[in-house]
């Protein structure tokens, strides 16, 4: 059974706000590892630690390994526009513009997965849901709107991280068409096994990792925390909202994720939050509201209980 789109659960809706935690956690400790790794070498390891945190976990919940080629096929797939393709270009993003721009920017996966989905017949493009990813945007782009300065190869690094946001939506609909009965545990470790696999030729064969020098303490623990809760972690909620609430309601945690990142600065960190990120945080929870529609239902619903006399217009 397809899931239903139309609006999320209280289980869900609270999955997702952990989600956008351990997702906008991720560009800090990007930001950490790039003092020292270069983009490509970073992405490997990230995935390579993930899939060894992930692979003992096969054997205890004794889930099977594909056994042919066509049974990796679709993790493969997966795995390129899921982890490779988005995790290389935020990184290379991220060497040209601050963590902060870049998960905004990730922000645009809800409006990409939209139309991805509609234009692929496997969701309705409804004017709510549409308009809901659009007043979403507004709020994110309000959120950060003071840091957002077009200097040097700032461009480049927007660019690529919009590009890595279509990704995520083209690989929410090769998840839903190809891995909708796969068990979450063997969808994220499989397609993290082959994303590995493709990784270590793309950063062998570009910057040769084995002769880097070893990283300090500081970049292991971004690493680990990078690939065992941004990576392993999130991904096995990422693919529960999936198969319960359907790919364009799973994606909304890109709007949360520019959200949490503030809140853990002030809470965490005793960074001040200002007039306009107030007011951002606001409008993405009514675009929220929006989106899952069931505000609007119940606005609905009074109203068409109303007496006919009490809606008539004013003269």
């Amino acid at each position: 059974m397809l899931p239903n789109d139309n609006r999320i659960d209280a289980r869900d809706w609270s999955l997702l706000a952990l989600l956008s935690i351990l997702w906008g956690g991720s560009f800090f400790f990007n930001g950490v590892a790039l003092k020292e790794l270069p983009p490509l070498t970073l992405v490997f390891v990230r995935l390579a630690v993930a899939t060894a945190l992930l692979l003992p976990l096969l054997r205890a919940y004794k889930v099977k390994l594909p056994t042919n080629v066509a049974g990796w096929r679709p993790f493969f797939a997966i795995g390129l526009l899921n982890n490779v393709l988005p995790f290389s270009l935020i990184v290379i993003g991220q060497t040209y513009i601050p963590g902060g721009l870049a998960a905004i920017l990730n922000a645009t996966t809800p409006l990409f997965t939209v139309v991805v989905m509609a234009a692929a017949g496997e969701e309705k493009l409804e004017l709510r849901r549409i308009a809901g990813v659009v007043v979403g945007l507004i709020g994110v782009i309000i959120l950060r709107s003071a840091d957002v300065q077009l200097a040097g190869g700032q461009g480049i690094g927007i660019l690529l991280c919009l590009a890595a946001a279509f990704s995520y939506g083209l690989s929410a609909l090769v998840a839903r068409r190809l891995l909708s009965n796969s068990p979450p545990l063997g969808t994220v470790t499989f397609q993290l096994a082959a994303s590995t696999a493709m990784m270590a030729i793309i950063a062998g064969s570009i910057e040769r990792p084995w002769q880097l020098p070893l990283p300090g303490v500081m970049t292991w623990l971004a690493l680990f925390g990078l690939a065992g809760l941004s990576t392993a972690f999130a991904y096995i909620i990422f693919f529960q909202i999936l198969r319960r609430s359907g790919a364009t309601n799973v994606m909304l945690v890109t709007l949360l994720v520019p959200v949490t990142a503030i809140l853990l600065g002030h809470f965490g960190l005793g960074e001040s939050i200002s007039a306009h990120e107030i007011a951002g945080a606001l409008v993405i929870a009514s675009a929220l509201l929006l989106i899952d529609g069931r505000v609007l239902k119940l606005f609905g619903r009074q109203v068409s209980r109303e007496p006919p006399s009490s809606r008539q217009a004013n003269p």
